[in-house]
C-alpha cells in the first residue's frame, strides 16, 4: 500500500505516533472510566507519546508496518460490574478507537484529494496504520487485545485457557512473526478492512 521514502516517512512518522498514543490513551480511559485508578497514577491518561512508546515497537512499525505500545497496565479489582465484561471492553477500547481515527483520515485524505502533496501522505499513512494496529491488535494471542476479547467471549468456564496461554504469548507471537504466517493473515484483513474504511469514507463522509 506504500513505498518505503525519505517523503513517506516524514509523514508516517507522526501518523503512527497518532495511532500508537489514541491506542493506548483509549485503553486507559476506559479502565479509568470503569473505576480502576491504575493508568492515572501511571501516567497514562495523557497524549504524551514519551509516556506511551515503546522504542523497538515503534522501530517495527517503520520496518515492518506493524509494532506495539508500552502496554497500559490495568487491574480489574476497581472495575464497577462485571470484571470480564470490563477487561473486554478495555480491551476493545484501543482497535476500536483506531478504526475511528482510520475512518476520520479517510474522509479527510478524500476531501483533500491532491491538493497537498503531504497532507494526501499523512492521511494515507494515518489511514494505513491505525487499520494495521488495529487489525494486529486483534489478534487472539496474548498478550494482544484479541485474546483479551476471546476471554470475555467465552464461557467463564473456559476463558482460563486463554489466561494460562499467557505465558507463553510472546513465545507464539515471535513465533509467528518470523516465520511469517501472521504477516499471510494479517494483511488480506488489512486490506479488506482499508477498502472497506475508504469506501465508507466516501459515501458517508462529511
Amino acid at each position: 500500500m506504500h513505498r518505503m521514502s525519505i517523503d513517506w516517512l516524514i509523514a508516517a512518522v507522526p501518523a503512527i505516533l497518532i495511532a500508537i498514543i489514541f491506542h493506548e490513551f483509549a485503553h486507559g480511559k476506559v479502565a479509568y472510566m470503569l473505576g480502576d485508578p491504575t493508568p492515572k497514577y501511571q501516567k497514562r491518561l495523557t497524549l504524551n507519546p514519551l509516556n506511551h512508546l515503546d522504542p523497538l515497537g515503534t522501530l517495527m512499525f517503520l520496518v515492518v508496518g506493524f509494532g506495539w505500545a508500552k502496554p497500559v497496565q490495568v487491574n480489574p479489582i476497581h472495575f464497577q460490574g462485571d470484571r470480564r465484561k470490563g477487561m473486554m471492553l478495555v480491551s476493545i477500547a484501543g482497535p476500536g478507537m483506531n478504526l475511528v481515527i482510520a475512518y476520520l483520515g479517510a474522509v479527510a485524505w478524500q476531501l483533500i484529494g491532491n491538493s497537498n502533496n503531504y497532507l494526501y501522505s499523512f492521511f494515507n499513512a494515518l489511514v494505513i496504520y491505525n487499520v494495521v494496529l488495529a487489525v494486529f491488535n486483534l489478534i487472539p494471542v496474548p498478550p494482544l487485545d484479541g485474546s483479551k476479547i476471546l476471554a470475555g467471549l467465552l464461557p467463564a468456564r473456559h476463558s482460563h485457557i486463554i489466561y494460562n496461554l499467557e505465558r507463553y504469548g510472546p513465545i507464539i507471537l515471535l513465533l509467528l512473526l518470523f516465520t511469517g504466517i501472521i504477516g499471510r493473515i494479517l494483511w488480506p484483513i488489512v486490506n479488506f478492512v482499508y477498502g472497506n474504511i475508504m469506501f465508507l469514507a466516501g459515501l458517508f463522509g462529511f
